[in-house]
């Protein structure tokens, strides 16, 4: 038998948005599922084949596109954001409007549905408060997925996903720029996940995630915002950002960095470990620093 025909008789999966952190959960799935991917650039076809995906062209945004996708395969992963602008998230309620009864679906959201939290620790239960449109978005998302999931007997996992990092993703051009950050006793905690191991946690949730469930995608970092930013600028020698404080800043950054800069939560990852049997690769920020800083 091939590599053709016996890739043909694996389980099928989709997954939708499969940039960086999509990349990174296909060597994860490959050779254990025929793993299909959404695309709306056909110019990236050729990097989904060659990581071992069949690449598929459409749009979420264009419901037509979407009809042969309906029982193409009976688990979704579904990385796509939303659209950039407006409270409504069409392309998820797009999706929904072709997936089948039965369907399992790993929706990947965000913890800035919880809005400010003032710093104080926060579990799956809080009640969202979203304070932007970015994060209106994503509640749209959450409840509409949640209701097709009830309608359709559909297994729903909702990962919420904090700030993710990792190769590539790190804020070096933002302190080479020298961008401010917010001086201590105005900071904010903010919260983080590698992007390898919200790869290894998406796939958890195929497997072990409960029916329209919430987890906390998370590591164990308690870190304020410009800790992070510090503890980056020493790993790569870089200039500490300077510290401001937050009327001083507003003055000198974009609205929604400054939106960032305003929510302030910690977050409990306990579902996440206990439910989905994760084991974090790196626990926190300065763990994964040691791998990613140069020697």
């Amino acid at each position: 038998m091939n590599k053709k025909s016996r890739a043909l008789g694996l389980p099928r999966l989709l997954i939708l948005g499969c940039g960086d952190v999509g990349l990174r959960i296909l060597p994860l799935l490959v050779g254990r599922f025929r793993v299909f991917a959404l695309t709306s650039q056909p110019a990236r076809c050729a990097a989904l084949r060659a990581a071992g995906a069949v690449p598929l062209v459409g749009d979420l945004d264009q419901p037509d596109t979407l009809r042969r996708l309906s029982r193409l395969a009976p688990r979704v992963l579904h990385l796509a954001p939303p659209p950039g602008e407006g409270q409504r998230d069409q392309r998820s309620r797009n999706l929904a409007a072709i997936l089948p009864e039965g369907t399992q679906l790993v929706y990947i959201s965000t913890t800035g549905v919880y809005g400010d939290c003032g710093g104080d620790w926060v579990d799956e239960t809080r009640p969202t408060a979203p304070r932007n449109a970015r994060a209106w978005r994503r509640v749209d998302a959450e409840t509409a997925l949640r209701a097709w999931a009830r309608r359709r007997a559909a297994r729903l996992s909702i990962l919420r996903v904090p700030g993710i990092y990792g190769d590539g993703r790190l804020p070096l051009a933002r302190l080479e720029q020298g961008t401010p950050a917010l001086r201590a006793e105005d900071d904010v905690y903010t919260n983080h996940i590698h992007a390898d191991d919200l790869a290894r946690i998406s796939v958890a949730a195929l497997w072990h995630g409960r029916p329209n469930r919430v987890y906390h995608a998370s590591d164990d970092s308690q870190l304020r915002m410009g800790e992070y930013f510090d503890l980056v600028a020493d790993a790569f020698g870089k200039p500490r950002p300077p510290r401001l404080a937050r009327a001083a800043l507003a003055a000198q950054v974009s609205p929604m960095l400054l939106s960032f800069m305003s929510e302030s939560r910690r977050l409990r990852n306990t579902r996440m470990k206990a439910e989905l049997g994760v084991r974090l690769v790196y626990p926190d920020v300065s763990a994964a620093l040691k791998v990613l800083a140069p020697v």
